[in-house]
């Protein structure tokens, strides 16, 4: 199916729903087909997705080999439209932490994060912050009185995420367990590594992110949410367009290169995806393990075992990496507070895995 008749198709089943595959820099636009897909897959893909009664999925862009293969939009969005991947954005904090330890910013993932912040600046930070690794924050593991499913734990993000400055409350927060020994899904993590990065660097994460990381890959339109003590939220609120969330996976896929420039260090692309420290088969529907903020799954898909790892935003916002097939798929949606949402985009994703040949 030549592209022509793909805009066609896509317009027989909804005229809210249409592909675009105008050039991006170092993203050329290809035909699925001659990348590896089976294109009755992806025929019939197109009227289920078209086919959705739901008004907030917003976009779906598939990139293999550093070649846009589809980018297809809902619902009167285009590619400019920017949104909030919600916690995706935590994994975007971890890639960020490797820009850090590449700048010298942050020595290792064994340093304590008490060693990174002033008792005389931040009176109240507790002792227990020596005994937390930083690899205990990017596992969640971190053992902190804070659990995102639970607003009466003091860490929870409900306490603190309003307030002007947050830095000094979250030092505040005490163990509640051991560190490195039980996964527990909380904000207060990704907000200490944003932190870390902030305190070493003395910029917000935002304008650490803009300089070190977005600018590079061309990312101009975006948003994240930074407080008045110049504080960015590190666990989420990162507004992104779909093409430029994609941008993000090809980083990973690519072991920290965009084209010629080394913006993430290769090691520690290869730590983030081997480190699968918990086993959530039994809590999730799609995730086998977790580890550096994010979630690592192996399936086998027409007879091949395929090992992928991505982000999770909710509403159904993910970043999908596909290593082995250097392949990523970014999916947005604004279905916030909803299950259907991460059904739907755990659907595509099978869907899009199946079809490869």
């Amino acid at each position: 199916m030549k592209t022509s008749i793909l805009v066609l198709c896509l317009c027989c089943f909804s005229i809210s729903s249409f592909a675009q595959r105008s050039p991006i820099p170092g993203l050329p636009a290809v035909d699925y087909q001659d990348a590896g897909f089976n294109s009755d897959s992806i025929d019939a893909l197109i009227p289920i997705m078209d086919d959705f009664n739901q008004l907030d999925f917003r976009g779906m862009v598939v990139i293999k080999d550093n070649n846009i293969l589809m980018e297809w939009y809902y619902n009167s969005h285009t590619r400019s439209d920017i949104n909030d991947i919600r916690s995706a954005g935590k994994s975007i904090t971890s890639l960020l932490l490797g820009v850090a330890i590449k700048e010298g910013l942050v020595q290792n993932l064994d340093q304590d994060v008490y060693s990174f912040f002033s008792k005389e600046k931040y009176p109240s930070m507790h002792e227990d912050y020596k005994q937390i690794k930083i690899r205990d924050l990017l596992d969640m593991s971190s053992g902190l009185d804070a659990d995102a499913d639970d607003w009466r734990t003091p860490g929870n993000a409900g306490q603190w995420m309003g307030k002007d400055e947050w830095v000094e409350y979250l030092l505040g927060i005490p163990l509640a367990k051991k560190p490195g020994e039980q996964w527990v899904y909380a904000d207060i993590n990704a907000a200490l590594i944003g932190a870390i990065i902030e305190e070493t660097s003395g910029m917000s994460l935002n304008d650490f992110a803009k300089e070190n990381v977005f600018a590079p890959l061309g990312i101009k339109k975006y948003y994240w949410y930074t407080n008045a003590a110049n504080q960015t939220v590190a666990a989420g609120t990162l507004f992104l367009s779909t093409v430029d969330f994609a941008k993000l996976g090809v980083l990973v896929a690519n072991e920290g290169k965009w084209g010629d420039n080394q913006i993430v260090p290769a090691d520690y692309i290869e730590t983030l995806l081997a480190r699968k420290v918990f086993d959530l088969t039994e809590i999730s529907a799609l995730a086998n393990a977790y580890g550096m903020f994010w979630y690592k799954t192996q399936r086998t898909y027409n007879g091949k075992k395929i090992d992928f790892l991505y982000a999770s935003g909710n509403g159904g916002n993910y970043l999908v990496v596909v290593p082995q097939e250097n392949m990523v798929i970014a999916l947005t949606s604004t279905a916030y507070g909803t299950g259907y949402g991460h059904r739907r985009a755990q659907a595509i994703v099978h869907k899009l895995l199946n079809a490869l040949e």
